[in-house]
């Protein structure tokens, strides 16, 4: 069995804090490798090893032994880092480019590179830009990207988080085909029910160290620490009407003209409610929640806060309108400037929103990030220090120093191990019995709604399903 890349006694290192130490790892022909962990506990860095790939600034010792081109790496967060200017097909075209070969033939090798990432209607997503697609078809395109460049081994980084039933069998059929090809394929996951469906070999990471591998049901099955009971909270009887959307028709623009994708939504988030907003990827969930903050400005229909109409467009709000109504981003790394501590970032909203001191701002900030379990120290580094599930933490503190009156949280639990997870939903459970805060809940984890929603909502095809037939598609 063929070795395609690996690393041995890889310690990784960035300002003074130890991110890997004395991990081995290797990707082998056919084979699926789970590496799962804890957020911070080194998975992502491990991957991007096999790549050559290591935090900027990082002092790296040990061997890393890969090949350009040979790893290819489909991240959390596929939109970033897909052009947001260039459609899918010229993104596929140029590195088809990069081949010999006439037009014609570089056109067929990106159709099979779709064929092989499952991409259906291929013509359809080659014409559109990364954003007028679906999380799922996203990571499709990414992963055509790779196995344009000729990758026999995949890094998949959480490819299942945040998806919905369908796309995550999809997701899963996917790897285990490309597994079946021959290539190599490295799984860093969460999701212990897709590890033990697809993955030959788990590897169990925590505090940046391998603590466990074997055989995947022999890991899994191995006895845990009893974890903590949650304890069902006492939902308070809602307040007054706090949201109100009015035949919400919003529409994307396309190479083909302006495309309803949602028709006429009506919802309703009374003070101190919790609104979960479920349905599968592509069904409008997240364009919904941005057009409720003013991300998305093209539609018809009104969205009205405590009785007062909200302008479409973030850029016409005036700065109580912005606090009010906060959104916290799946792709929390998109949402940070990586140039600046992420504790600065943090207590700036405080200051520009609602004009606090800067050091008051600092300290409430610090308390913040502390109840969401991130010390002082690590919210002084920059975004690039910190793992995924940390700097989502750091982004519902930022949102939550606004003392928004809405807040909309797209998929925030999605990228959490179970234990930041509960404690994110604990939180957000405590703040809105607290203040009133009125929340939509954007998810496909119904685990996390079922803790957290007094109702839920379910989207499909941009329409509120009617309560019999959401019923029936819970399961999405």
């Amino acid at each position: 069995m063929s070795t395609i890349a690996e690393v041995r006694d890889l310690r990784v290192e960035i300002g003074g804090r130890v991110l890997v130490d004395g991990v081995s790892l290797a990707a082998r022909a056919g084979r699926i490798t789970a590496v799962i962990g804890p957020s911070g506990s080194g998975k992502t860095t491990t991957g991007l090893a096999l790549l050559g790939e290591h935090p900027r600034g990082a002092r790296v010792e040990g061997l890393v032994r890969t090949r350009p081109g040979a790893v290819g790496y489909v991240p959390q967060h596929p939109a970033a880092v897909l052009n947001p200017a260039r459609r899918v097909g010229a993104l596929l075209g140029d590195i088809a480019a990069l081949g010999a070969g006439c037009r014609r033939e570089r056109r067929q090798r990106v159709h099979e590179a779709l064929r092989l990432a499952r991409i259906p209607d291929p013509e359809q997503v080659l014409r559109r830009f990364p954003h007028q697609l679906s999380g799922g078809q996203q990571q499709r395109v990414v992963l055509a990207q790779a196995l344009l460049h000729g990758a026999s081994a995949i890094v998949a980084d959480e490819p299942t988080t945040g998806q919905d039933t369908h796309t995550k069998a999809g997701i899963v059929a996917e790897l285990a085909a490309l597994a079946g090809r021959g290539m190599a394929v490295v799984l860093l996951s969460h999701d212990l029910t897709v590890v033990r469906e697809l993955a030959d070999e788990a590897v169990v990471m925590r505090a940046g160290r391998i603590v466990d591998r074997g055989p995947v049901d022999a890991v899994l099955d191995a006895p845990a620490p009893a974890a903590t009971p949650r304890i069902p909270r006492t939902r308070r009887p809602a307040g007054p009407v706090r949201l109100e959307v009015e035949a919400l028709t919003a529409r994307h623009r396309t190479a083909r003209g302006r495309v309803d994708v949602l028709h006429g939504v009506g919802i309703s988030v009374a003070a101190g409610e919790c609104l979960a907003l479920v349905g599968p990827s592509g069904s409008g969930k997240t364009t919904l929640g941005r057009c409720l903050a003013g991300l998305h400005a093209d539609y018809r229909g009104g969205i009205l806060l405590d009785g007062a109409r909200l302008p479409n467009s973030l850029r016409a709000r005036g700065r109580a309108e912005l606090a009010a109504v906060q959104y916290v981003f799946q792709d929390a790394r998109a949402a940070f400037d990586e140039h600046r501590p992420v504790l600065d970032q943090v207590a700036r909203t405080a200051v520009r929103l609602r004009g606090a001191a800067p050091a008051a701002a600092r300290e409430e900030a610090v308390g913040a990030l502390a109840e969401l379990g991130l010390s002082s120290g690590t919210a002084a580094r920059r975004p690039g220090s910190l793992s995924g599930g940390e700097l989502q933490r750091a982004a519902l503190a930022r949102a939550l120093l606004a003392r928004p009156r809405l807040l909309v949280c797209d998929e925030i639990t999605s990228g959490l191990d179970p234990v930041n997870r509960d404690a994110v939903l604990d939180l957000l459970a405590g703040v809105r019995e607290r203040t009133g805060l009125a929340l939509v809940f954007i998810t496909h984890d119904l685990v996390s709604a079922a803790a957290l929603a007094d109702r839920t909502v379910v989207l499909d095809g941009g329409r509120v399903t009617p309560p019999a037939a959401a019923r029936a598609t819970a399961g999405c």
